[in-house]
């Protein structure tokens, strides 16, 4: 359906009321409905994976792993932890605030949560994020994306028989609709998706002053690095898989890998042996294959693709009929050039030759460049590799791995800079989407009057004994 500015408002409003019957700061009450929700993406599953299939080509194991199986993993971390994540604080007030000894910081709900989500991991991306919200104890208006179609639908249906329309909601419709939510007076936005659109995400919010997290992709991508002493083959396998799944449309997802010159070519066959081995040499001919979003967004990295033609030594061709285009190798590219200077979200993947011993002028000039969400590293000196991790500016990363940081409970998933701000997952999701309240609990006898005036010479002088 297509919602007016006057219904999503009145959407804003009825979920304000229910907040404010306080029924959401009961953890008991949370923990049913974190439990409602797992109930109905197992219920919803193969719906769930039909509707990934026909927005993205996803097939049954790669829906389960990347969406549907994660989802309920976070849920079930949501489950287990809400009740001690929720519990008070307890601070000693120290002898300033004297008799007055106890202080509690407690976990307090935002209120009417909006959360955005994107098309490429439309399950995780949203109820993963719903997880968070509804652990925290707030309500929440869940904005969609309207690219993944069949699965907005599903989300829809999941959503709507679940929980009541002034707790939670799905709404899906395009832009207009997205800025009709965010013109509303709601407490924290979430929103996961591109820099640019961030930045009016960012704008619309500052008219309220609401905060905002955001999980972006970055505005220059990701970089792996492999340098010569890396386990090349190991190193190929990973890569190939990571640019494969969802057809690189993976805000985590390498955008460009560095590669040492010593061991370049080696390591360029190691990785076109790994696609073979792993989707085809055609991989546009593998049902397995995910597909591009959208036509546009196929004939958008036909394009780019076709500007390097010349350098593509793997890959280049494609499915005009189901937007599939192939895991592309270009090579070589120069670190200046455009296609190094711009988030990919899609299958290609430019190969920068660096000298092994220029290292760090290689990551001098990353890290002038705008901050990724993540960065991976292939090399066998592992002292140098945490020395990196360290020191350069990104979200979250690996060593000798790619994109399983993601998976691990209780640390915490963000970008910084152009790559987003703020955190989530586990303890770090409920920390997002609650705010501490420091509460000093007074006592009524044995107050001193030090603080009161009138100031003589000796509260001065008590004054000044105290301080030092």
């Amino acid at each position: 359906m297509s919602y007016t500015k006057e219904e999503i408002h009145q959407i804003a409003l009825n979920q304000r009321e229910f907040f404010l019957t306080n029924k959401t700061l009961d953890v008991k009450f949370r923990i049913e409905q974190l439990k409602k929700l797992k109930k109905a993406i197992i219920d919803y599953q193969d719906a769930l994976t039909e509707a990934l299939h026909e927005d993205l080509g996803r097939s049954e194991a790669e829906a389960y792993f990347c969406d549907i199986g994660d989802t309920v993993m976070e849920i079930n971390e949501y489950i287990k932890g809400v009740k001690k994540w929720n519990k008070p604080e307890h601070h000693f007030s120290g002898l300033a605030a004297f008799p007055s000894m106890t202080t509690k910081v407690y976990k307090m709900p935002y209120g009417v949560t909006l959360i955005i989500s994107p098309f490429n991991f439309p399950v995780l991306l949203s109820l993963g994020v719903l997880a968070a919200s509804i652990a925290g104890g707030n309500t929440a208006m869940l904005k969609m994306s309207s690219k993944s179609k069949k699965t907005t639908e599903v989300l829809k249906e999941l959503i709507d028989k679940t929980f009541p329309k002034e707790y939670v909601i799905a709404i899906d419709g395009g832009h207009d609709v997205a800025d009709f939510c965010l013109e509303e007076r709601v407490d924290k936005i979430f929103y996961t998706g591109s820099p640019k659109v961030a930045k009016h995400v960012m704008e619309l919010a500052s008219r309220n002053l609401t905060p905002v997290a955001l999980e972006l992709g970055g505005e220059t991508g990701n970089w792996c690095i492999v340098r010569k002493d890396a386990n090349l083959k190991d190193a190929a396998r990973k890569i190939a898989f990571f640019k494969i799944c969802n057809s690189g449309q993976v805000c985590i997802n390498i955008n460009q890998v560095a590669v040492a010159k010593e061991i370049a070519p080696i390591f360029i066959e190691e990785l076109k042996n790994a696609i073979i081995k792993q989707v085809g040499e055609n991989a546009h001919l593998n049902d397995e294959y995910p597909k591009l979003i959208t036509h546009a967004a196929y004939l958008k990295i036909e394009e780019e693709a076709k500007k390097y033609q010349d350098r593509i030594v793997f890959g280049g061709k494609g499915d005009e009929n189901k937007d599939k285009y192939d895991p592309t190798i270009i090579y070589p590219v120069d670190i200046n050039e455009e296609i190094v200077n711009h988030e990919i979200f899609g299958p290609l993947l430019p190969i920068v030759e660096y000298n092994d011993d220029e290292i760090d002028q290689l990551l001098d000039v990353i890290a002038r460049r705008e901050h990724g969400l993540a960065l991976y590293i292939f090399t066998k000196n592992k002292k140098w590799a945490k020395k990196v991790m360290r020191s350069q500016q990104y979200g979250g990363g690996c060593i000798n791995e790619v994109c399983l940081h993601l998976m691990v409970k209780g640390v915490p998933f963000n970008g910084t800079g152009h790559s987003g701000m703020g955190a989530y997952h586990g303890i770090w999701g409920f920390r997002e989407f609650t705010h501490p309240s420091t509460v000093l609990f007074g006592k009524t006898h044995f107050n001193l009057s030090l603080r009161e005036h009138p100031y003589t010479p000796q509260k001065k002088k008590l004054f000044s004994k105290f301080l030092k």
